[in-house]
């Protein structure tokens, strides 16, 4: 499952667009430097045709699928905390469930199926 924590607006080919932000789970994850855990949860955003309105109303929302890494083309990154500059050749996608049929749910957060 993943929930939708936040939303945000982009803009490409002169167009405003929102995207959802969705993050997985909480997982541990042992740190490099100290040794010591600390719980952690991947994100990705996905791209909507919801007006800014339903994207704050669909805050919350959970529904199937998960957070996996996808390996990409090298690009720079900058750690907002330290201001050091690193390459990744990874990003982090949304990926659905296998589905053999649409679902739709009634409202957010309640899994049970809509009229």
């Amino acid at each position: 499952m993943v929930r939708i924590i936040n939303y945000k607006k982009r803009v490409a080919e002169n167009k405003e667009f929102f995207v959802l932000e969705v993050s997985g789970g909480i997982e541990m994850v042992l740190s490099k430097t100290t040794g010591m855990y600390y719980a952690t949860s991947k994100k990705a955003t996905i791209t909507s045709t919801f007006d800014e309105e339903t994207c704050k109303s669909l805050i919350g929302s959970e529904f199937p699928g998960s957070i996996v890494k996808e390996e990409c083309e090298p690009y720079e990154y900058t750690i907002q905390d330290t201001g050091e500059i690193i390459t990744l050749s990874h990003r982090y996608i949304y990926r659905a469930e296998e589905l053999t049929t649409s679902k739709v749910y009634s409202a957010p957060g309640n899994l049970s199926m809509a009229d």
